[in-house]
C-alpha cells in the first residue's frame, strides 16, 4: 500500500524537519517546500498529495495566497501554521478554505493528531469501527457505546459528539469547530446546544464524563 503524501511548506528548514520527522514516524510520506512558489510547483506536479501543512508567513508567495490558488482546483485539506494571533488572517484563511489553524510554537504530537483526524474525516485514512479510550468502547458500525462493560443508550447527536471527541483525543476543540463537524457547516444554531448535549453525555457515561474537560471561553477537550 502506498504511503499517504503530506506536503509541508515552511521557510524554516528546522521547522520542516521537526514536522517531517514526526509524520514519517507515523507512516506518512513527506514532501517539502521552502516557500509558497515552490509549494505550488510541487502541488501541480504531484497529484497524489492528500494534505498540506502551510506556514502563513513566507517569502515570494505567502501561505494565504498558496491556499487561495490551490482552492481554485482542489479540495485537499490544509492546516495553516501561524506565529501571529491575528484574527483577521485566520478569518481570511477560513474564507479561502483553510481547514485548521495551529499556532507556533505547537506540540508535534498534537499536529500529528490533527493530521490523522482531518484525514479520517476526509476518508483518506480508514476509520476504525471501534474506538477505545479511558474505559469507553465506541462501536461505530453497531452504533453502540459500552462503559465499563455496560451498554449506554445515547441519542444520535450524543453518539456523534462522543465519536468526534474520541477521534480527536487531547485536542482542544472550539464550540464553533464542534458545531461545524457534528452539526455540519450549514447549522446556524446557538453554541449553547453543544453545552446542553455535553451535559447530557457526561451524565449518561457517569464517572467517565470527567474525560470531557471544559476549556473555559473556548470549548472542550477529551482526555482519557
Amino acid at each position: 500500500m502506498e504511503r499517504i503524501k503530506v506536503l509541508v511548506v515552511d521557510d524554516e528548514s528546522r521547522m520542516r524537519k521537526l514536522v517531517k520527522d514526526f509524520l514519517v514516524k507515523e507512516g506518512y510520506e513527506v514532501l517539502e517546500a521552502a516557500d509558497g512558489a515552490e509549494a505550488l510547483d510541487i502541488f501541480y506536479e504531484d497529484k497524489d498529495i492528500s494534505l498540506m501543512i502551510v506556514d502563513i508567513m513566507m517569502p515570494k508567495v505567502d501561505g494565504l495566497t498558496v491556499v487561495k490558488e490551490v482552492r481554485e482546483s482542489s479540495k485537499v485539506p490544509v492546516i495553516m501554521l501561524t506565529a501571529k494571533g491575528d484574527e483577521r488572517d485566520e478569518l481570511k484563511g477560513f474564507e479561502y478554505g483553510v481547514d485548521e489553524y495551529i499556532s507556533k510554537p505547537f506540540s508535534p504530537k498534537i499536529l500529528v493528531a490533527r493530521v490523522n483526524a482531518i484525514l479520517r474525516r476526509s476518508n483518506v485514512l480508514e476509520q476504525e469501527d471501534k474506538i477505545e479510550a479511558g474505559g469507553i468502547i465506541l462501536d461505530k458500525a453497531a452504533h453502540q457505546v459500552i462503559v465499563d462493560g455496560k451498554k449506554i443508550e445515547l441519542s444520535f447527536k450524543e453518539f456523534e459528539l462522543l465519536t468526534y471527541f474520541m477521534e480527536n483525543q487531547n485536542i482542544a476543540l472550539s464550540r464553533e469547530k464542534i458545531l461545524n463537524n457534528v452539526w455540519n457547516y450549514d447549522y446556524f444554531g446557538d453554541a449553547r446546544t453543544i453545552d446542553t448535549h455535553v451535559k447530557k453525555l457526561r451524565s449518561k457515561i457517569g464517572e467517565k464524563g470527567e474525560c470531557i474537560k471544559t476549556i473555559w471561553g473556548m470549548g472542550y477537550k477529551f482526555e482519557p
